[in-house]
């Protein structure tokens, strides 16, 4: 066994359904403050039947029974995905992540696209496990931001999202122009559809609007929440702000492209 990290991420730049009646799609927010590792002392958040099948469906005689992890289970930072890719790596996976996208689907029902080496990228269809479509990655960002509330895990048979087709075309058009303010603009739009249909209500609008952000993030299912802002930008009293107002697991990071 070698020892193998994954980094989670931050909630997401948008999230919903891609039609009406179409599947739940996403473009996720990479955090490297978040992390997993295997192996570990904690138990992954799988029964030990369901970890076995998982290692056989990768060609794994086994994997290890524990991982360590930086941030709670809940708040949107996808640590079931990584907390499998991880354990698959330590295991001695090397193969396709195409491949490693079905096991975890089969074993977790929706997934996160960390198993791709840029997973921001990635118009991802969640509830199956597979790339929709290839874009240019976002641009450089910081990111301020903290946990809402409870934690709030995702259930994989839930597809009550709000219709982000527009959204998805949106965001593609402007992440080739690699305009921050726009697709802060666009996430921001996804985080309060999301908010309007599924809560909680927070404090995100009048901290971005007292704090100068260009725009809001969150996690569709979880209770991370954050405010975007160009690189070097975060004011001095913004983590304070946050906590003020009643966020917990106040951090910063800067995400994107390089």
């Amino acid at each position: 066994m070698k020892t193998a990290t994954v980094t989670a991420h931050f909630g997401e730049w948008l999230q919903g359904r891609l039609g009406p009646k179409g599947p739940v799609v996403l473009t996720t927010l990479p955090c490297q403050a978040l992390q997993v590792s295997a192996p570990g002392d904690a138990p992954p958040p799988f029964a030990p039947d369901v970890l076995a099948r998982f290692a056989a469906r990768l060609g794994l005689a086994s994997v290890p029974s524990g991982v360590t992890r930086n941030f709670p289970l809940g708040i949107g930072a996808g640590a079931s995905t990584a907390a499998l890719i991880a354990l698959a790596r330590a295991a001695g996976y090397d193969d396709s992540p195409e491949r490693l996208a079905q096991a975890c689907i089969r074993a977790e029902r929706a997934s996160d696209p960390l198993m791709f080496p840029c997973p921001d990228r990635l118009l991802w269809a969640s509830r199956q496990g597979r790339v929709l479509r290839e874009m240019r990655p976002p641009p450089r960002a910081a990111i301020l931001g903290g946990q809402w509330g409870p934690p709030v895990y995702t259930d994989a048979g839930d597809e009550t999202f709000e219709d982000v087709t527009d959204l998805v075309q949106d965001w593609q058009e402007t992440v080739e122009q690699g305009d921050l303010t726009r697709l802060s603009a666009v996430a921001s739009e996804s985080a309060r559809r999301c908010t309007a249909r599924r809560g909680p209500p927070d404090p995100m609008a009048e901290l971005s609007r007292d704090l100068g952000a260009l725009g809001i993030v969150r996690a569709h299912t979880g209770s991370v929440r954050g405010l975007i802002f160009a690189p070097g930008t975060i004011p001095s009293h913004g983590a304070e702000a946050l906590r003020e107002a009643g966020l917990t697991g106040v951090l910063t990071f800067e995400t994107g492209a390089t």
